[in-house]
């Protein structure tokens, strides 16, 4: 067991919660990359939270259809006479919050069978891993259209819900792997020591942990559930009434040859944002010097 003298000295040098975060903010600058994927992450969640304030005009509002791109229409207008770049920003709100959405769900529930299943191990281990390669191994796309189609679901919720539900046995294996090394360490054992619970030490001890590799895999999560929910709604299994890119997508599908941009900015949209996403998950994980292990 440590002195007193040892855990003081361990005080002294352990950097600070600000330090670590200063640190990993200058191992990020350093990826132009990562800083570019950054500002699109950024630039895309403020369109996303101020499009009501921001947007040229009302959603709702009509005027020429199909009006293409000019001053008075940036992005031009769709079949019903919408100013498309309006829409695109209501739907940068939609789509967000689809993906964060569906994540905190996958995070649930990926990251509880994870820890329980590498901290337990044994049997549970082995019963929970094999529910999660079963389900690892489907094609989640068509999962999610058999699941859409068996609960009849048109709305964004039960959408999210089922995407969340389906998507999270990859993390679920990476959580597990942390768990799996972590729980041998020095820290665990005097955690078990001094008499604390399973439980605390899964929650408070080994999960602050690995923190830095959930972030990652958020990172890199999220705009597959916005490309998922996109996906569904252009096939028609969304729901027609929220202005998702999905959905503007949807539309302008029907008019790509007379009227190119309503379907090429919503999937301009889709594209920059999962980018920034990409290139931010990247540089996170350099900077965090962390290893996705599969």
């Amino acid at each position: 067991m440590r002195t007193n003298l040892e855990k003081k000295n361990e005080k002294v040098h352990r950097p600070s919660r600000a330090t670590r975060l200063f640190i990993v903010w200058r191992k990020l600058k350093k990826s132009k990359l990562a800083i570019a994927g950054f500002g699109i992450v950024l630039f895309m969640l403020m369109v996303a939270l101020l499009s009501p304030i921001i947007a040229p005009y009302d959603p709702g509002a009509t005027e020429k259809s199909r009006a293409s791109p000019s001053m008075e229409h940036v992005f031009g207008t769709d079949n019903r006479g919408r100013d498309m770049l309006s829409m695109v920003m209501y739907g940068a709100r939609t789509s967000l919050t689809v993906g964060v959405c569906a994540l905190l769900i996958e995070m649930a529930i990926g990251v509880s069978i994870g820890m329980i299943a590498g901290y337990f191990g044994g049997i549970i281990d082995e019963i929970l891993m094999r529910i999660t390669d079963v389900i690892y191994t489907l094609p989640i796309l068509m999962m999610l259209l058999i699941a859409i189609s068996m609960f009849s679901a048109r709305g964004l919720v039960p959408i999210i819900v089922i995407m969340g539900a389906l998507g999270w046995p990859f993390m679920a294996r990476v959580v597990r792997s942390e768990y799996l090394s972590l729980r041998e360490t020095t820290f665990v054992e005097a955690a078990k020591s001094m008499g604390a619970s399973n439980w605390r030490i899964i929650v408070r001890h080994i999960l602050p942990n690995i923190l830095s590799v959930l972030i990652v895999l958020a990172t890199m999560d999220i705009p597959w559930f916005i490309f998922y929910e996109a996906t569904l709604t252009f096939l028609g299994f969304g729901d027609p009434s929220a202005p998702s890119w999905g959905v503007l997508l949807q539309g302008g599908f029907l008019f790509m040859q007379s009227a190119w941009w309503m379907i090429t900015f919503p999937g301009l949209a889709i594209l920059f944002t999962s980018l920034g996403f990409n290139l931010l998950g990247d540089g996170l994980r350099d900077a965090l010097d962390v290893k996705v292990r599969e």
